[in-house]
């Protein structure tokens, strides 16, 4: 009896250990979709639910670094030094040496693309001096932002206790790339791109070249998190903006997304009012010291006449002054949680003259960021530039980075070489004409481990049946589609041929699914009655 009782509980044991990585290998899943013009949601489920963001984190850090850009702190030409912890993230990854040293722009563009682990964590350690400390910085940001369920705890996503987001989240800062930074928004639907050391291939292609009007944004994927996709699209006058998390395929991760869009274009009003958001109330220092990596900015050349910017309380010395002054290296930004209003001004650089506040900082920038540290709203957008400006301004540091980047012309008066400094005054993005890539259709890049092989049982699907499925009325149309679409999403392994229906009828409005073959729809009924779901079979 004990010998029966003792392989019993081996049994149960074995059982269980088997069961547990099923079990953990399966990611929660979570879905929203809002109009990118108003922000307005349109569809949730599970949006709020603190998930694993995976390298949709990628987004986060780009939004960092064109803040920096922007503020004047660092430069698309500046060159971060690699340290050993960058350099040892896993796959995907650029392949960055420790002690190399290589521009932001390149860096930009790895992890906008490639979704690179290692360019991430440059950029992070580069911009706050450790991982640790930017993703602080980050956390700060998403807060400001209005992103609620975020917490991030490194540069690239990879899984770490404490890091999180949420569907909605991620949603919410997909809007703000576009409207924060349209002279950068391109590079989220490049095909390719020259990260200096490599052309790489974008984890993306397979999703912007299927969905009409897609043009971005960002995959990801690890096993704790499942395969996830923030992605935005224009078609006519609107834009619709979605987040999948927790899918089970590429492939299977691409089909939901498209029916989310799709949905959302066909709720979304056609006209509607825009409303942009406000600029975030986020304050950037400098210090002193660089704790990890320095960014070097290109000797400039001398000007031949300054003057100060208008409406800018930060005295400019005269153009002959900054020409003799040496040249500093730009310290990492340290960003910090603050009102608006009680910024300390930022340290001089060591050296620099007594006047000079930032040397390295755009004029434009400079009056950017009094605005930002000294004004409750947003700064409002400058006049753009007319035709004869565009086409006489010189050739910006940034446009090697996006070949489709708004030019601005320059500061009456001031003839420097420059960058984008503009945070809200920029058009929006035209999307471009990229050649599609057509080379190895290699699953995505973005992993930290292989992906777990998965084996779906799918019914012969040859050509449109005449069966349906029914889920019962309900006493509203909207009730009705709500539970079409969650259900659409769930099983759309079986469901993703089939057609969406709500009948009005004098009991209520009915919900159907139709054109399934017989197995299709009885396989379909058999895997909801297992979620004690109603689900009656129609047709002959």
């Amino acid at each position: 009896m004990q010998i029966l009782h003792r392989t019993l509980i081996a049994g149960w044991i074995a059982l269980v250990g088997a069961l547990v990585p099923l079990t953990a290998s399966a990611a929660p899943f979570a879905a929203h979709v809002m109009d990118g013009r108003t922000g307005k949601e349109i569809y949730s489920q599970n949006a709020d639910a603190r998930l694993h963001p995976a390298s949709l984190t990628k987004m986060m850090t780009l939004y960092m670094a064109f803040t920096a850009i922007e503020r004047g702190q660092v430069r698309l030409d500046s060159r971060f030094t690699v340290t050993p912890h960058a350099a040892g993230q896993p796959p995907s990854r650029l392949g960055l040496r420790a002690g190399q040293k290589i521009e932001l722009r390149y860096l930009i563009r790895a992890a906008a693309v490639k979704s690179a682990n290692d360019a991430a964590t440059a950029i992070g350690e580069g911009l706050a001096g450790s991982e640790a400390k930017f993703g602080q910085q980050m956390t700060a940001m998403a807060r400001a932002l209005g992103m609620k369920n975020s917490n991030f705890r490194n540069a690239n996503g990879l899984t770490q206790e404490g890091h999180y987001s949420s569907a909605r989240d991620m949603s919410v800062l997909g809007r703000r790339l576009f409207y924060d930074f349209p002279q950068y928004y391109s590079i989220f639907s490049r095909r390719s791109a020259d990260a200096g050391i490599a052309t790489v291939s974008s984890t993306n292609k397979r999703f912007l070249d299927s969905y009409q009007g897609a043009d971005g944004i960002k995959t990801g994927y690890t096993r704790a998190a499942g395969f996830n996709l923030t992605a935005s699209a224009q078609r006519g006058s609107k834009r619709i903006i979605a987040t999948v998390l927790g899918g089970q395929s590429t492939a299977q991760r691409n089909a939901v997304m498209a029916q989310l869009l799709d949905t959302g274009f066909g709720k979304a009003p056609t006209r509607v009012k825009e409303i942009r958001p406000e600029a975030p109330a986020y304050i950037v220092e400098r210090k002193r010291s660089v704790q990890v990596a320095r960014a070097e900015p290109q000797a400039r050349p001398p000007v031949a006449a300054a003057r100060p910017v208008k409406g800018s309380t930060v005295p400019v010395e005269p153009a002959r002054r900054q020409a003799e002054a040496p040249v500093q290296p730009a310290a990492a930004p340290v960003l910090a949680q603050a009102s608006v209003g009680s910024a300390r001004p930022a340290r001089k650089p060591a050296g620099a003259p007594a006047s000079v506040k930032v040397a390295s900082a755009e004029p434009a920038a400079i009056e950017a960021a009094v605005k930002l540290a000294t004004a409750d709203a947003a700064p409002p957008p400058a006049p753009r530039p007319g035709p004869a400006a565009q086409a006489k301004a010189p050739r910006t540091l940034g446009s090697t980075f996006a070949a489709a980047e708004p030019k601005e012309a320059e500061p009456a008066g001031i003839a420097v070489p420059r960058v984008s400094t503009k945070l809200l005054a920029a058009s929006k993005p035209v999307r471009k004409s990229d050649a599609v890539i057509l080379a190895a259709m290699e699953e995505e890049g973005d992993r930290s481990e292989p992906e777990a092989v998965q084996i779906v049982s799918r019914p012969s699907t040859k050509g449109r049946g005449n069966h349906g499925i029914t889920l019962g009325r309900f006493k509203t149309k909207a009730e009705a589609e709500q539970l079409l679409l969650r259900i659409a999403l769930q099983e759309s392994a079986v469901l993703n041929n089939a057609t969406r229906r709500v009948g009005n009828t004098p009991k209520g409005w009915e919900a159907n699914f139709s054109g399934l073959t017989r197995d299709a729809a009885q396989l379909a009924c058999d895997k909801l009655a297992a979620r004690s779901q109603r689900c009656t079979v129609l047709g002959n």
